[in-house]
């Protein structure tokens, strides 16, 4: 536990020792207000709820978190640090969990800083805290999601921009998956079990249940699932590029 917090340390010692960080934490407060009051209308709703201030996040991560997991393994392995760092005493999945772990937990702080918004809406009405905190549990939860996928695909090439790209085309997709006109497109002519199961796999589906304050175990272990899958094949990967 000693050396993975190390690591963590490490990597989030690596953020805020260059601007990347502030940048990060000051574009995704500026979208996040953008989003929420002009987009999602959020005074004009008339309701204390926070749904307006969520139901942007899967698509705000869905460019924000590949960019910051582009750099976890594509900048070692560009820089030929990867070599180092296997070299020393540090486990595989060690090293694999502590640069995920880093990077949530960064997300964890600019997600933090949007506490004005909970101050806000509890100032003008009663809102229901039980529900606000379990969106900001789906959140981080759908934003680990991201990050793993990230993660994964910056372990597979040292271009960080191929890496960004990818990642982004594989969280879309899982994303889409749960929209009313993509599961149209195969309706009708795929088995209905097929078509659920389909949409069971969207970040989307589980991602709105919790935001209603329905915090079932189903949809944690999906985002769990996901977390853990993904990170299995990170260090898959990372073991075949050292390998090789």
């Amino acid at each position: 536990m000693n050396t993975l917090g190390i690591i963590i340390k490490r990597e989030l010692a690596g953020y805020f020792l260059t601007p990347v960080a502030y940048v990060f934490i000051v574009i995704f407060l500026f979208l996040n207000g953008i989003f929420t009051f002009y987009l999602g209308g959020f005074f004009d709703s008339g309701y204390a709820s926070l749904q307006p201030f969520f139901e942007f996040h899967p698509f705000l991560y869905l460019f924000l978190m590949p960019a910051v997991a582009m750099r976890l393994w594509a900048e070692e392995r560009k820089s030929g640090t990867i070599e180092l760092l296997m070299t020393l005493p540090v486990s595989l999945w060690q090293a694999v969990v502590g640069k995920f772990l880093a990077a949530w937990l960064f997300t964890a702080v600019a997600v933090a800083l949007t506490f004005p918004m909970w101050i806000t809406v509890s100032y003008l009405g009663d809102p229901d805290h039980g529900v606000i905190a379990a969106g900001y549990l789906g959140s981080l939860l759908m934003a680990g999601s991201y990050l793993a996928i990230g993660a994964c695909i910056s372990a597979v090439t040292k271009n960080q921009v191929i890496a960004f790209v990818v990642s982004v085309m594989i969280c879309f997709l899982l994303l889409i998956t749960g929209f009313p006109s993509t599961l149209e497109v195969f309706t009708g002519w795929m088995p209905d079990l097929l078509v659920e199961t389909l949409r069971s796999f969207s970040f989307l589906t589980h991602f709105d249940a919790i935001t209603r304050g329905v915090v079932e175990i189903k949809d944690m272990v999906f985002f769990l699932s996901m977390i853990l899958f993904w990170l299995y094949a990170n260090a898959v990967v990372v073991e075949l590029k050292k390998a090789g």
